[in-house]
C-alpha cells in the first residue's frame, strides 16, 4: 500500500486551474520570503498525481486555492521554485490555513483548519519517537556486530522486535480511538500494511458507517479483502 503513496506514483503534467475558486475546500496560504512563483494544489487520482488548482504569484506571498472534496483525503502543496519539496496535508470541507517560509517550505509549514490533519500530526509525533529509538538500536546493533558481542546482539534484536510490536499496537489503538475520523483508515493503510491482518480487521470493524464509506475506508476494506484472498 505504501507503494501506492510512493514509488508507484506517476506524476502527471501540471494543469493550471487559475480562476477555479468555487470549491467546498478553501486553502489560504502564506509563504514568507516568496517573491514570485506558481503554487499547485495536488492530489492522487488512482496512482497519478494531478493538479486540481494553481495560482501564479508575482509580488505577493499569499494565495487561495480550492477543490471540491467528496471525502477527506491527503493533498500536496508544491511550489515551482522548489519542485523537490512538498507540503502534505489532510484536506477536507471548510477553510484550511497553511503558513510557511520559502527557506523551510516543507518542515516549517503550519496547518490549521483540518481535524484529520491535527490528529495525523499527533500520530506522527509519536511515530517519530519510535523511529528515533529504532535508529538508536540500529547503531547499537552495528557496534555489537563490530565487537562480535553475540549476547548483546541477541538482546538488541529482541528489543527491535518488541519495538515494532509496540509501534503497531500504538498505531492500532490510535486509529480505534479516532474511528469516527478518516485519519483512522489512512493510518491503517500507511503504517500497518505489514501488520497482522487481525489488527487491520480490528480497525476496520471499529470504523463508523460514515468512515467505512469514505475514500480511505473503502480502500482499507479492499486492502483487507485482497490480503485474505491471497492467504487462502
Amino acid at each position: 500500500m505504501k507503494k501506492l503513496f510512493g514509488s508507484l506514483l506517476v506524476v502527471s503534467l501540471l494543469i493550471s486551474c487559475n480562476g477555479k475558486k468555487n470549491g467546498n475546500m478553501i486553502v489560504h496560504g502564506t509563504i514568507d520570503g516568496l517573491k514570485k512563483g506558481t503554487v499547485y494544489l495536488q492530489k492522487l487520482r488512482d496512482t497519478t498525481l494531478i493538479s486540481v488548482d494553481s495560482v501564479h504569484l508575482k509580488g505577493l506571498n499569499t494565495f487561495t486555492l480550492t477543490d471540491n472534496v467528496k471525502s477527506p483525503e491527503i493533498y500536496n502543496l508544491t511550489l515551482s521554485e522548489k519542485p523537490e519539496e512538498t507540503i502534505s496535508f489532510f484536506g477536507e470541507k471548510g477553510e484550511i490555513t497553511i503558513t510557511t517560509k520559502l527557506s523551510k517550505f516543507t518542515f516549517g509549514a503550519k496547518i490549521n483548519g483540518s481535524k484529520n490533519q491535527e490528529l495525523l500530526e499527533e500520530h506522527q509525533k509519536m511515530l517519530k519517537k519510535f523511529n528515533n529509538k529504532q535508529l538508536d538500536l540500529i547503531k547499537e546493533k552495528f557496534d555489537a556486530k563490530k565487537n562480535k558481542d553475540e549476547e548483546l546482539l541477541v538482546q538488541i534484536e529482541k528489543e527491535e522486535n518488541n519495538l515494532v510490536k509496540r509501534k503497531y499496537l500504538y498505531a492500532t489503538n490510535f486509529a480505534i480511538q479516532h474511528a469516527k475520523y478518516e485519519v483512522a483508515p489512512y493510518i491503517a493503510l500507511t503504517d500497518l500494511y505489514y501488520a497482522n491482518i487481525k489488527l487491520l480487521d480490528t480497525i476496520n470493524n471499529s470504523l463508523t458507517k460514515k468512515i467505512k464509506k469514505s475514500k480511505y475506508g473503502l480502500e482499507l476494506k479492499k486492502f483487507i479483502k485482497n490480503i485474505k484472498k491471497h492467504e487462502k
